[in-house]
This record gives structure tokens, C-alpha cells and sequence, in this order.
């Protein structure tokens, strides 16, 4: 069977049409914005997250309990970096120079996000500090804990909720 020229133009006008249709869908679902950035440029999305624990911690330089905890914080992360991801958040949203000048001096050896965690969870900050927030493998808030928290603490947690 042949098309007859105005059949044939029209038919490849429409398959055309059908090509940027679908590589314009494409392009939008691969352009969308991170829902969450790092300090150390990475950027994702909250489905990457999906099947892992996430343990966010909120604290800041005018509290004492908090910087005490940041090495517990610092081993619980050291040890437990392929099952659980492990965000520290600063409460005053600090950034550039001054956010690294802190991180440093005091030692922050956690990945440090960017992004409110309010804005990616849907929470208010937390009223008291040191704050840990802990989510299950399918984003779910399981507990808010305020107070200093200790490597022991956490994995005891941890393993308590994934056995209920």
C-alpha cells in the first residue's frame, strides 16, 4: 500500500509530533528539581531514599548538649554509612564560609544537608535542641528525640523499631 503525498507528509508530521511529545515528557521528568542538597554539592530526590533508615540530626554551635554529641553522631555514621543515611542540619541554617568554619571546628564528619528537613518531610523545627529525627525505609517519622544521643542510643533504637 503507498501514501499518496499529502498522506505521506501528514504522516510523518504526526510521527514528528509524537517524537517531541514523548522526548519533551522525558526531559521534564529528568529535569525535576532535587527535593534535598548536601554541603558537598550531592543532590537527590526522597524516592533515592527509599528502603534505607534516615537519621537527621539538628544542632548548633550555641548548644553545648549538641556539640558533645556530634562525635557519637560522627561513629553512629562511621559504622552505620551503608544502611542508614545520616544527615546533620544546622538549626541556625548557616551557610558558606561560616556554616564551613563550624563544621570544621567542630568536627563534623556527617554529611551536612542543606535543604530544611521541614521542607522535605513536612515537620516543624524541632523546640529544643540537640534534635534527631528518625525514618523508617518508607520515609515514615518514627521518632523525634530531643536530647544528646549516643552511637549506642541510635543502633538500640534502630534495631527496636525494625523488630516491631
Amino acid at each position: 500500500m503507498q501514501l499518496e503525498p499529502n498522506q505521506q507528509s501528514g504522516f510523518f508530521l504526526k510521527s514528528k509530533l509524537i517524537l517531541l511529545i514523548i522526548g519533551l515528557s522525558l526531559s521534564l521528568v529528568t529535569c525535576s528539581k532535587p527535593d534535598f542538597y548536601l554541603l558537598d554539592g550531592t543532590q537527590g530526590s526522597v524516592a533515592d531514599l527509599e528502603g534505607k533508615w534516615i537519621v537527621i540530626n539538628y544542632w548548633a554551635d550555641w548548644c553545648p548538649p549538641c556539640i558533645k554529641e556530634l562525635p557519637e553522631l560522627s561513629k553512629f555514621y562511621e559504622d552505620n554509612k551503608n544502611e542508614v543515611v545520616v544527615w546533620a542540619f544546622n538549626f541556625d541554617q548557616l551557610e558558606g564560609e561560616e556554616l564551613e568554619e563550624q563544621i570544621a571546628r567542630f568536627k563534623v564528619n556527617v554529611p551536612v544537608l542543606m535543604t530544611n528537613p521541614g521542607q522535605i518531610f513536612g515537620w516543624d523545627s524541632p523546640e529544643g535542641l540537640p534534635a534527631t529525627y528518625i525514618l523508617d525505609p518508607k520515609g515514615v517519622l518514627r521518632e523525634s528525640l530531643v536530647g544528646p544521643q549516643t552511637q549506642e542510643s541510635l543502633e538500640g533504637l534502630i534495631a527496636k523499631l525494625q523488630s516491631n
